[in-house]
């Protein structure tokens, strides 16, 4: 690559200043406009094999980048497009599938004569986060790759130091998410939090470290190819891989916090503490400042951010605890119960019931409340949007505009609450969509619980075809609920990971071996639309390849 055209390539994607939070939201609602388009032909039109993966891929994933490129300016007619054809379908009546098999039917609480041991009992998968986070994961490697092109509108990339766009939206949204999927191990088992901390740091270290190999690599990679690079990002030598491996680390070290305070009261209280040190230390001035003279200073941003994005993670986190169990208290009881006695230890065996008083009732696997769900959630979303609000009235961070504000570089206050209301609004968005609206599960009778528990007996919770007890479930899920989540974006889901991998990989080729800069737009969207292709196929062909292994 000629020193010319990486200078040119640096000051293209350097010196944004973004676009507004209407816009990131209206170009967001595409993906939630696209898969209500989805669950409107499986849940309407009649059984057909039409659903395949390049009717999936078109209705699902080419939307997602033409909302960020050829529809960038008006992404809101992107979505009545979307729209219309789904309002037209739900004239017609719900598709009738019969009796379901009554092995799927929801049974009366009896009192089984033999306690099953709770380490039996699974989570049961939740399509809307499924839905919520394959989107997520998409939107993150689409824009990888379409910002290197003039197509790819510049308001929508990574601001230089103050400034919302899509692509700032995208790097929070990663850590939001995988703090809400880090609250399963908690939610199965509390007590790990009162584990012995040297151990259990020592583990999750050694869980991190190829994430941290990956990102030394990058750094590597990046240095010997000469391939452009924006400093300001990360700084020198860090990178978003680095910041993946050390927040799990730094949240272990938080646990004794965690027994005792509600998690998103210490995330809460991370991002207010960050923001201090901007303001009040100097840690702000220092970011936007100090020269890189050493390699602290090299990489101040990527160092200083990283507080930042802890508490991105524990707030993700406490979504997690709220959406994933049965009822959006469940966790918050038995971490109550974990408070008042925190000497019991994680290798401490389990009480063999079903029933778990200390929890509301409520078992792991029963059914989940999502009316209570979808309330606390909406809660949430209001307050992280009224405390971003009054960040912007109070000026916190500075005056909101190109010199002051939001601040995904140094992820200061008003970026940590942009982050949390954008996510916990959306996610609570696809649990309307699909959870209840589209693809709603059984009604269950709740179990009468209160006598059974004042005789110390344990009642077995009524059966769900979301949910086993049994490691090989028996139960039947009706097929309307088939199709939810969409079998293309639970195969993103599932490999998030590697297809990030897999999409860096094929950024670097493509930019090392196209000048994306001068590209068509005609010649920009083949090449992306090939790309979003390649990714999604990989994706596709993987979880085939493991359900035909698994059918062996």
């Amino acid at each position: 690559m000629s020193t010319d055209y990486k200078s040119a390539k640096e000051a293209f994607v350097s010196g944004m200043t973004g676009s507004s939070i209407n816009h990131v939201n209206h170009i967001s609602l595409v993906a939630l406009a696209s898969v209500s388009l989805y669950a409107a032909i499986r849940t309407r039109l009649p059984p057909s094999r039409s659903i395949n993966f390049v009717a999936q891929w078109t209705i699902l994933v080419l939307p997602l980048l033409l909302s960020m490129t050829l529809f960038a300016n008006q992404p809101m007619l992107l979505s009545v497009a979307l729209l219309v054809p789904a309002g037209i379908l739900l004239l017609f009546p719900r598709r009738e599938h019969g009796t379901p098999l009554p092995s799927s039917q929801p049974s009366s609480p009896t009192i089984p004569s033999t306690p099953i041991p709770r380490l039996q009992a699974k989570i049961p998968p939740l399509p809307a986060l499924t839905t919520y986070r394959a989107h997520m994961m998409l939107m993150t490697v689409l824009a990888i790759l379409a910002v290197d092109f003039r197509v790819f509108p510049r308001s929508l990339a990574k601001c230089e130091s103050f400034g919302v766009s899509l692509m700032d939206l995208g790097v929070g949204s990663f850590v939001f998410s995988q703090g809400v999927v880090s609250a399963i191990p908690l939610i199965k088992d509390p007590t790990y939090l009162t584990a012995p901390l040297v151990p259990k740091l020592a583990k999750v270290t050694r869980k991190s470290l190829p994430v941290i190999l990956l990102g030394l690599v990058r750094v590597l990679l990046v240095k010997g190819t000469e391939y452009p690079e924006h400093e300001s990002e990360y700084g020198r030598h860090w990178n978003f891989f680095i910041t993946l491996a050390l927040i799990p680390v730094l949240q272990v070290l938080l646990h004794p916090i965690l027994i005792r305070l509600p998690i998103s009261v210490v995330g809460a209280l991370i991002a207010c503490g960050q923001q201090a040190a901007l303001s009040q230390l100097g840690l702000q001035s220092y970011v936007l400042t100090v020269p890189r003279t050493s390699l602290i200073s090299a990489n101040k941003e990527g160092i200083i951010s990283l507080t930042g994005y802890l508490s991105i993670h524990l707030l993700g986190l406490s979504a997690g605890t709220i959406v994933l169990p049965p009822s959006p208290s469940f966790f918050r009881r038995l971490q109550q119960s974990l408070a008042r006695n925190p000497k019991r230890r994680n290798s401490d065996p389990p009480a063999p019931r079903y029933v778990d008083s200390s929890a509301g009732g409520l078992e792991l696997g029963a059914p989940r409340q999502l009316g209570k769900t979808v309330i606390e959630m909406c809660s949430y979303a209001l307050v992280w949007w009224s405390f971003l609000g009054l960040s912007r009235v109070f000026k916190i961070g500075g005056k909101w505009g190109a010199e002051g504000g939001v601040s995904r570089q140094m992820v200061n206050l008003p970026y940590i609450l942009w982050v949390a209301a954008f996510n916990t609004s959306f996610l609570l968005a696809y649990l309307l969509v699909l959870d209840l609206c589209f693809f709603p599960g059984p009604s269950i009778n709740k179990p009468k619980v209160t006598k059974a528990l004042k005789k110390g007996q344990s009642l077995e919770p009524p059966s769900s075809p979301y949910f086993s007890f049994s490691p090989h479930p028996q139960a039947t899920v009706p097929s309307e609920s088939q199709g939810n989540p969409p079998p293309l974006l639970e195969a993103i889901n599932k490999h998030g990971l590697p297809l990030f991998l897999i999409a860096n990989v094929l950024t670097g080729v493509i930019n090392l071996t196209v000048q994306t800069m001068y590209a068509s737009d005609i010649w920009a969207m083949c090449v992306l639309s090939a790309y979003a292709m390649t990714v999604s196929s990989v994706a596709w062909a993987w979880s085939a390849w493991e359900k035909e292994k698994r059918g062996r």
